[in-house]
């Protein structure tokens, strides 16, 4: 299992978390172990451009929301570099970025649900 596995566990099971992702597809919104913070989220309420914490196809990923189709109740995946990871329903979407190094994201709060605080590292 990996560090994003657990800590979707840990955000499906209603905690905010605070960590530190590594890898570059994110750049320049998120950087490689920058801190950041993601809540439980309300699938329904994603916009285009939120960064959430997602399983696509058996891989979870921190990326952008980069379609909607509320009607069939999924969002589509993608990082900031271009590359498409998929559709994936709500209920594989575990929560939403809030902040990163501190800095929260405009509009990110309005769409969590209420959870418990677990700080991690």
């Amino acid at each position: 299992m990996g560090v994003l596995d657990a800590v979707a566990g840990k955000v499906a099971g209603g905690a905010t978390v605070t960590f530190r992702p590594s890898g570059s597809s994110m750049v320049p919104l998120i950087r490689s172990r920058q801190q950041v913070v993601v809540a439980p989220v309300d699938p329904s309420k994603l916009e285009v451009g939120d960064i959430v914490l997602a399983r696509v196809a058996g891989t979870v990923y921190l990326h952008l929301v980069s379609s909607v189709d509320l009607a069939r109740k999924r969002v589509h995946i993608s990082n900031n570099r271009g590359r498409v990871n998929g559709w994936t329903s709500h209920d594989r979407v575990f929560g939403i970025c809030v902040a990163a190094d501190g800095a929260t994201w405009s509009g990110a709060v309005y769409k969590t649900l209420a959870a418990d605080s677990d700080e991690s590292s």
